[in-house]
């Protein structure tokens, strides 16, 4: 019987090592084994997090990218408007001026139905298999997306939109009707009654088109704005969960990692315990019972 145990014994300690754990089996310590799987369920759950980050940043990117492009033919729009409103200027030197507007004009259209690396529309909302603005009946482009933005988790209670709404970015400009109300119009349509005041020497239309753009700049920066305060949420997460999943790995060590020093002088120990007691019994085995009376 005792042989039997420190066989049982001697081979616990030689799995151990095999698999450098200290708990093989949930029933060698079912306390530890216990806490081990609650800590594993938790690192599976932050390593889900930190996916989702990391496809939130690569979304951000391509909005960071489209926006700072966008951001940047708007101020191309605005020297245009500026020199096209210029008194020095006729009709026929505002024609190159009202084309380039338009072509510039095309591009932030462009811009406004980019896709992510999935083909998902970056400015649609949660319709993201639609482009975000299309030609309507008027004959302006308007936003056919909608105003929903989607959560999702990024930590325990923690969560961030992983969409935006194309009128965040592409917003409609006030104007006001000369009796105190004031109304919205479309991102692309002051935009193209800007390019048609230009085409058509129209002064009035160009001032509220300059004026127009520069609410548009404002609502773009805006959205900038957003952009990065959503990446910066995302790297400070990073580091909680980094700094979380690193505490968690040193504690999981500590309860599962074999200590080899210390197993081994164990199983060499038990391996002498084991040798003597097989010697013993096969001298024991041998006596008679002519040996016992002597």
């Amino acid at each position: 019987a005792q042989m039997s145990d420190v066989q049982t014994q001697l081979a616990m300690a030689q799995t151990q090592l095999a698999q450098g754990k200290q708990i093989v089996n949930p029933s060698d310590a079912p306390d530890k084994a216990a806490t081990l799987q609650r800590l594993n369920s938790v690192m599976n759950r932050h390593a889900g997090y930190q996916s989702s980050i990391e496809n939130i940043k690569s979304r951000l990117n391509s909005d960071e990218t489209a926006l700072g492009s966008a951001s940047n033919i708007l101020i191309s729009l605005k020297e245009l408007s500026v020199q096209a409103a210029s008194d020095t200027l006729g009709p026929q030197n505002r024609q190159p001026i009202a084309n380039e507007m338009q072509a510039l004009r095309d591009q932030l259209l462009s811009l406004a139905n980019s896709q992510d690396s999935n083909g998902h529309y970056l400015f649609s909302g949660s319709r993201v298999e639609k482009p975000a603005f299309s030609v309507d009946a008027t004959g302006y482009p308007t936003y056919q997306g909608d105003q929903t933005r989607m959560q999702v988790s990024i930590g325990d209670q923690r969560s961030i939109a992983v969409n935006r709404t194309g009128t965040d970015a592409f917003v409609s400009v006030p104007r006001s009707d000369g009796h105190g109300h004031t109304q919205g119009v479309g991102f692309f349509q002051a935009l193209d009654e800007l390019i048609a005041g230009v085409k058509n020497s129209n002064q009035a239309a160009m001032q509220q088109g300059m004026s127009d753009v520069d609410a548009m700049q404002q609502g773009m920066s805006l959205a900038q704005s957003a952009v990065g305060s959503d990446q910066a949420t995302l790297d400070h997460q990073t580091t909680v969960i980094d700094s979380t999943t690193l505490n968690l790995k040193t504690t999981l060590s500590s309860l599962q990692d074999l200590d080899y020093a210390t197993a081994v002088t164990d199983m060499n120990k038990q391996m002498l315990s084991l040798e003597a007691a097989q010697s013993s019994f096969a001298k024991i085995s041998q006596l008679n019972l002519f040996n016992y009376l002597k």
